[in-house]
């Protein structure tokens, strides 16, 4: 039994409070699970068009508690990009904001509740699903690329419950949410959650305006979570001298922090008698592999932690070979039941069993220190060979973040030329010459590009792709 099966035995506890004042109960979300399994046979194929909504909420939950498999795609995706997924898996149905419904006036509409419609599609052909796969996730929501992971109803019940038990989450919990619902570490706030009959307070504001934090406090919200580029924000916006006596937790993962602002974030926290816990995860893994114990955020700080409850790591050289000896750089590879199926890349995919065997390897390249702590270094394929010497691409950007305080950046290239781009003309010859001078490589190397915005997603992670 999954948790996503016993919403009932929560009763009229709240499961979701939207800043557009609703509430919706255990008890109302299992009634509405049970409505929407007489609408859609079990094991058909759902597009869920994510907001942070009620609706939005209850139709994911509903939909893994009647066995219907769900695809969580931005309501706000491009309409090609849909049409294009639309078109390469063929949904047997849409669930969709009302304010979408409009878009497909060809589709049958078969339910109405809480701003969101279920629509039945014109799909004649219907692509067979594996017994064991709940749920569907993009692995690039902002290119629209087909590629998908596919997750199984354990990885999704194995993941919430190590991290309920590494963030001793209890039905007194009430996480705000402050990441999309079609990402898979906001999507894990929600389970973890639920599973032990805590509170969403959903809300689609952002952490930089007024309306989020008003929400935040009225409804007494005891965490958030947030990526690297949230705690940018939070610096930006003065959220140290924040007034906040509710909120006991706050949590970061998506990439890693720089370590100068792990540490700040850490004092803050021990000075204000908060938990900060910085974690590491992939969709491939669900959500979470590892994390760093709260106690631990000051003394590790830059530390990505220990495996959660139930995985295990190992790091292998370029040979396969694990290494045992501490502080030495390999890929980090991951052990746990919540290891996803592997990906689908087309309708045909969807029939596939377990690819992985609850083995991945994630592509990070990490060390371990000699109290059993991991730190990652870079990307496997974030690198370049310039003039021969081996560059480190998220090493050039953190260290000129480190440098440039409100500089934005991403680096990029070739291994005939490597291309740093800034946001501010002003910082170009200083950008250079600290490359120059801290690295040592060659000035013909490279190039600093300076251009409007860095591309990101709409979990604040940097679309290499997409610059210039």
């Amino acid at each position: 039994m999954g948790y996503y099966n016993e919403f009932g035995k929560f009763g009229d506890k709240p499961a979701a409070i939207s800043s557009e004042g609703i509430t919706l109960s255990y008890r109302e979300l299992e009634a509405y699970a049970k409505q929407i399994g007489q609408k859609v046979p079990a094991r058909s194929l759902v597009f869920c068009f994510c907001m942070n909504v009620v609706g939005s909420m209850a139709g994911y939950l509903s939909f893994l508690n009647q066995k219907i498999v769900p695809l969580m795609v931005d309501a706000a995706i491009n309409d090609v990009l849909a049409d294009n997924l639309m078109e390469v898996y063929k949904p047997q149905y849409l669930y969709v904001p009302a304010e979408l419904a409009e878009k497909y006036a060809d589709m049958e509409e078969v339910h109405r509740q809480f701003d969101y419609v279920l629509l039945k599609t014109n799909y004649e052909k219907v692509y067979a699903l594996a017994p064991e796969l709940g749920l569907l996730l993009t692995t690039s929501g902002s290119t629209g690329s087909p590629k998908l992971v596919r997750q199984s109803y354990t990885n999704i019940q194995s993941n919430a419950e190590a991290i309920a038990e590494y963030l001793e989450i209890d039905e007194n919990e009430r996480p705000v949410t402050t990441l999309p619902m079609n990402y898979t570490y906001g999507l894990s706030i929600i389970n973890s959650h639920v599973l032990k009959g805590a509170t969403i307070l959903l809300t689609t504001g952002s952490i930089v305006s007024r309306e989020f934090w008003s929400f935040m406090k009225e409804q007494h919200a005891t965490s958030f979570g947030g990526v690297p580029y949230t705690y940018e924000m939070l610096k930006k916006i003065r959220f140290f001298r924040m007034d906040l006596p509710d909120l006991k937790t706050f949590t970061q993962a998506g990439g890693k922090l720089p370590p100068e602002m792990h540490k700040e974030f850490a004092e803050y926290a021990i000075k204000n008698d908060k938990r900060f816990v910085v974690m590491y995860g992939q969709t491939e893994a669900t959500a979470r592999m590892a994390y760093l114990p709260y106690e631990k955020a000051l003394e590790k700080f830059g530390s990505m932690g220990i495996p959660i409850p139930g995985g295990r790591f190992a790091l292998i050289d370029i040979n396969g070979n694990e290494i045992t000896e501490p502080e030495t750089v390999g890929e980090l590879v991951y052990e746990g039941d919540n290891v996803t199926l592997g990906y689908a890349e087309c309708g045909e995919d969807l029939a596939k069993e377990d690819e992985r065997r609850g083995r991945l390897e994630t592509g990070d390249m990490a060390k371990r220190d000699e109290d059993g702590y991991y730190y990652i270094v870079g990307r496997k394929k974030r690198f370049l060979k310039l003039f021969g010497n081996r560059v480190n691409l998220d090493e050039i950007d953190g260290m000129i973040k480190r440098e440039f305080e409100n500089l934005d950046c991403a680096s990029d290239g070739t291994d005939e030329l490597m291309k740093v781009y800034i946001t501010d003309e002003k910082y170009a010859k200083q950008v250079e010459d600290l490359i120059t001078e801290r690295t040592h490589i060659n000035h013909t190397a490279f190039t600093v590009i300076v251009i409007d915005k860095i591309p990101r997603n709409e979990s604040g992670k940097t679309l290499y792709k997409e610059l210039p």
